[in-house]
């Protein structure tokens, strides 16, 4: 039987790959977001 998470601290420490990732996805995608409002910008 797997045990479940008790605390908050336990939680944060289990799941600190996937909020990695998360964070790691929104650098791109506000980069990418970032050259997207430039790029229009220039266009005008």
């Amino acid at each position: 039987m797997t045990e479940s998470i008790k605390t908050l601290q336990e939680f944060m420490v289990q799941s600190k790959g996937m909020a990695y990732i998360l964070a790691i996805a929104y650098l791109i995608g506000f980069s990418w977001f970032w050259k997207f409002l430039h790029k229009r910008e220039r266009d005008d």
